[in-house]
């Protein structure tokens, strides 16, 4: 499954990076990609959404303590 959520409080490109690396390692993310531009974070995941998608919203605020993943 592939997804783009609103991603707020990042404002640098090696922080980004580095959440983007965080992010391809929870089992069962194939890949993440973050616009610091638009403010998007896309996603390809296999399996539960409810437990990835809150992954990926701790692991940005690990590196960012701003960040705020808009899980709907």
């Amino acid at each position: 499954m592939k997804k783009t959520l609103k991603l707020t409080g990042f404002d640098c490109g090696a922080c980004a990076a580095k959440a983007e690396r965080a992010i391809r390692k929870i089992d069962g993310v194939q890949n993440a990609s973050i616009n610091l531009f638009t403010e998007r974070l896309s996603i390809e995941y296999e399996g539960d959404a409810e437990r990835i998608l809150p992954a990926a919203a701790a692991a940005c605020k690990k590196i960012e303590s701003d960040a705020v993943l808009h899980i709907v």
